[in-house]
């Protein structure tokens, strides 16, 4: 792949060339649904609505296809893959141990930088609550709260790492967003985690956080149910 998007994808430089422009803005249209799963991506099309050649679009796809977003079929389709449940599971697990232990250095470090930065972050989210129209919003802060974390404890390339392993996850959580209350649960747990750094609590914080991360999976059944065309168990036509 070419440097660019290289770089943007081990947590360097945001701003990459075409192929970079390309992964992000088709990697944001499938987290918000805009690209649900099963649709057919073109590439003549994608192409034209970027106004970039081939190659840009075929390195853009290749890397969403290695964060399992995308499924390129050789010599026949590239499709926006489905929630894969098998990976999602693995993929939790990956990230509650992760920052689990991200919560647990920080309150033992005692970060009043780190903290006041999540504090703030959290009080912009909390203007958006309950306006399922800045859901898009809501959860590109909730995003900028767990990074600011991982930054505090000197982990960002790390953080990088864990986003593009949560597509899967990042799906569930855009389906289940809409739910009413679920905004206010989102930002009372985020303020639980910050009131356990503040006070130095490492095993507080770790259970907020597990608490915290633990809300969608635990009602991943039910979203099979209500979407099921949206799920696979790892099988593809």
């Amino acid at each position: 792949m070419q440097q660019g998007l290289t770089k943007t994808r081990s947590g360097g430089s945001k701003t990459g060339g075409a192929p970079d422009r390309v992964y992000r803005q088709l990697r944001e249209r499938i987290l918000n649904f805009d690209l649900p799963p099963g649709a057919s991506l073109s590439r003549n099309e994608i192409a034209e609505k970027y106004g970039v050649s081939q190659a840009p679009v075929r390195e853009a796809l290749q890397a969403l296809e290695e964060d399992g977003l995308v499924l390129i079929i050789p010599q026949s389709r590239t499709l926006v893959s489905q929630i894969d449940v098998k990976q999602l599971y693995e993929n939790q697990f990956l990230r509650v141990a992760l920052e689990c232990e991200v919560v647990r250095r920080l309150a033992d470090a005692r970060q009043t930088e780190t903290i006041d930065r999540a504090r703030t972050i959290l009080r912009m989210q909390s203007t958006l609550e309950g306006q399922i129209n800045k859901m898009d919003l809501f959860n590109e802060l909730d995003r900028s709260f767990h990074a600011a974390l991982f930054e505090g404890a000197g982990m960002s390339r790390i953080n990088e790492m864990v986003r593009r392993k949560m597509g899967h996850l990042a799906r569930c959580q855009r389906l289940e967003l809409p739910v009413e209350g679920k905004m206010k649960t989102i930002l009372q747990q985020h303020a639980r985690v910050i009131e356990e750094l503040e006070a130095g609590d490492a095993q507080g914080a770790a259970a907020a956080m597990n608490e915290h991360l633990s809300g969608t999976i635990s009602r991943v059944e039910k979203l099979r149910e209500e979407f099921p065309d949206y799920f696979t168990d790892g099988k593809y036509p």
